[in-house]
């Protein structure tokens, strides 16, 4: 191994340093700190604590410019011009192009690596250009022995490498790379491996869709017996860093870890790991159904190439991260894709009295933040009842199904209450659901459980046989929605009859559930004292208040988990835009609907007026009609006879003036006189 050099400062450019593959060896390098090599100064070392001074100064392009660059970063460039370009790059000491995940580099990676060529001669102390490539440029290469298939590819016959169809520019690209270098300006060639970990790269769905739980298998695209040759980005930027300190003679080297793991080895040991442990082959070609797939990285995930990196292991001294590969560190690389991502996992306990809206409340966290709801009985009902039908357990078959007959005879929801020594095997149960793959990834709320200190201290306590999933156990968050006795009582009474008897809500159950939560949060050791014990604050609330969903928003924080992706986006756009349009059809039929009453009311209210005002024209037509008829034939006999009725003051007035019209009809007969009453019919009532 060549003797390594007194490390100083140097100027690292990257391209596309906001990229995956580009950031995080960004974030590596920026960590590495220079250390004194000789003797005496690694014995001074050993002595006293020295401060070191980092190594690399790190500068890149991005795609999108941040107000501020990332604490690694010293410098960010955002679609530079080539002038600028090239002006920034005679700056650094150290130029590297990253082309493993972006083909649309290749042009610029191209120019730049003769642009820098080309103005050699202006270097005033070492370049090196390192270009990370891919092993696709090895993807169409032919065997090395047509009878031994298991003969790997090693860098050392890097010049008999032949590139997937879709990789020519690369290959062109690491051809003139390796023959630009001279004295003054080296140039390598660090041919990578499909990278994972720190959050991953073209494993990333697969990853997610195990994560996110909603697919009942894993879809592995193709037979999926190809080999796919891997590596870390850690472990590629260690190479990176190796490659910049040590400056090994060969100008091409291959970096991939110690696996050689199949496409299907991969993605069962993550659908293991993550998700529903199951898997499912599909034909390769629905693949490119895919929208989170490039074409590039469909292109990568075929290659079937066995290979060992025989000159990153001879000449470099790289400190492995994951040097068998992702299937035998899987665990390791889990935690930082949940780490990387901040997908942790949210873990809350929700406790308080029967009838209080646990229940309501706990589903409504659960969809804000897509967790899990676990209750006591459901867990246990679903275990049992997969037990039942298991058809090679035929004994503890029939136990499940007697304790099945049990709670079904209950009929009651939270048996925190009914079974306050929840047994072991109960527990477990419970356990195992809250250590699952789905509650360890997302989250649980865990409604109505424990009761009591004991029941949270045999939940919760490690056990020699769960310290793996101790940090998945245990609840982070206590909530304790709690109300009085008689707003208990009176929310009971006004319940319908068929869902008090759903819940068990009838008056002596109900009390006697709320007697038994309110003797147990007064014990001396209440399951608040314990969660108290861990340092954690249970947070009390009220129900039925119009800020209980914004404190309990407030404490639990936002939500961890994936943001909508564009096509999740565009359909809640859509959906929203559709039931907006959905809801203004609604009002506009409703508008439409009063104007209709309205219309008819106001025609039904114009007929009625227009019938009564000719009602009552008609009467005045009548009435005129009625009063120049009285007045012209009755009124003026009528009038002598009551002026003559009052004058004469006869007993019999009404008799008196029937004689007097009779009398004086104007139109039937002639007036009567006085002395000629036998003519008129009456007798005469003047005497």
């Amino acid at each position: 191994m060549p003797h390594k050099r007194r490390a100083t400062s140097k100027r690292v450019f990257i391209n596309n340093i906001d990229s995956y593959s580009s950031r995080n060896i960004a974030k590596f390098l920026s960590k590495v700190v220079l250390r004194a090599m000789d003797e005496e100064e690694e014995q001074e070392e050993e002595e006293e604590e020295v401060h070191h001074n980092h190594a690399f100064q790190m500068v890149g392009t991005v795609s999108n410019l941040s107000d501020e660059p990332p604490p690694h970063i010293l410098e960010e460039y955002c679609h530079p011009r080539k002038e600028e370009l090239l002006s920034n790059l005679m700056e650094c000491q150290v130029i590297i192009y990253n082309i493993s995940q972006d083909a649309d580099q290749v042009e610029e990676a191209s120019w730049a690596v003769k642009a820098l060529h080309d103005q050699k001669e202006h270097f005033t102390s070492l370049k090196i250009f390192i270009l990370i490539s891919t092993v696709m440029t090895w993807a169409a290469s032919i065997p090395l022995d047509p009878e031994d298939p298991e003969l790997p590819f090693t860098d050392e016959i890097f010049y008999c490498r032949r590139a997937h169809p879709n990789f020519k520019k690369h290959i062109d690209l690491e051809k003139i790379v390796v023959k630009a270098g001279k004295s003054i300006f080296s140039t390598y060639v660090v041919a990578s491996g499909l990278q994972y970990g720190m959050g991953e790269g073209i494993f990333h769905f697969f990853f997610k869709e195990s994560w996110l739980g909603e697919a009942s298998e894993i879809s592995i695209y193709g037979h999926g017996k190809n080999i796919i040759p891997t590596i870390h980005v850690t472990d590629l930027a260690s190479v990176v860093q190796n490659v910049i300190e040590y400056q090994p003679r060969p100008y091409y080297l291959l970096a991939v870890d110690l696996s050689h793991n199949t496409l299907e080895q991969l993605v069962k040991v993550i659908a293991t790991a993550l998700g529903p442990a199951k898997t499912v082959n599909r034909p390769f070609e629905d693949i490119y159904l895919n929208q989170e797939l490039t074409v590039m990285e469909i292109d990568s995930l075929q290659v079937n190439l066995r290979m060992e990196a025989v000159n990153v292991e001879n000449l470099l001294s790289v400190y492995w991260h994951c040097e068998g590969g992702l299937v035998e560190n899987v665990d390791l690389v889990v935690e930082e894709y949940r780490l990387s991502r901040g997908l942790l996992p949210l873990r809350v306990c929700l406790l308080g009295p029967p009838a209080v809206g646990k229940t309501t409340l706990s589903l409504q966290i659960c969809k804000h933040y897509k967790l899990h709801h676990i209750t006591v009985r459901d867990t246990i009902y679903k275990a049992m009842a997969e037990l039942v039908s298991h058809p090679d357990a035929e004994e503890v078959a029939a136990e499940a199904q007697e304790l099945l007959n049990s709670l079904n005879e209950d009929g009651v929801p939270y048996l925190s209450f009914y079974l306050p020594d929840v047994s072991e095997e109960q527990l477990k149960m419970l356990r195992d659901k809250m250590t699952s793959n789905q509650c360890k990834n997302q989250g649980y709320v865990l409604d109505a459980f424990p009761s009591t200190y004991k029941q949270a201290e045999d939940l919760f306590e490690d056990d020699p046989g769960l310290t793996w999933s101790s940090l998945f156990l245990a609840a982070e968050f206590v909530l304790v929605l709690d109300a009085t006795d008689s707003f208990l009582t009176d929310r009971v009474i006004n319940l319908p009859e068929e869902t008090v008897q759903d819940l068990g809500y009838e008056p002596e159950k109900f009390l006697s559930r709320l007697a038994i939560y309110r003797d147990n949060t007064q014990e001396e050791k209440s399951v608040l004292n314990y969660f108290e014990e861990l340092d954690i604050s249970p947070v009390l609330l009220e129900p039925a208040t119009s800020l209980l969903m914004h404190k309990i928003f407030t404490t639990l924080g936002p939500p961890r988990t994936y943001s909508p992706s564009p096509q999740e986006v565009e359909e809640e756009n859509r959906r929203i835009a559709e039931e907006r349009m959905k809801k203004e059809a609604e009002e506009r039929a409703v508008e439409e609907r009063k104007e209709e009453e309205e219309t008819r009311s106001r025609a039904a209210r114009w007929e009625e007026w227009a019938s009564r005002m000719l009602e009552e024209l008609h009467l005045d037509i009548l009435t005129k009609q009625m009063r120049s008829y009285l007045m012209k034939n009755v009124m003026p006999t009528l009038g002598k006879g009551l002026i003559e009725c009052c004058r004469i003051q006869p007993a019999e007035p009404l008799d008196f003036l029937a004689e007097f019209l009779f009398r004086n009809n104007p139109h039937d007969h002639p007036p009567c006189s006085e002395d000629s009453s036998e003519n008129c019919g009456f007798p005469a009532l003047f005497d």
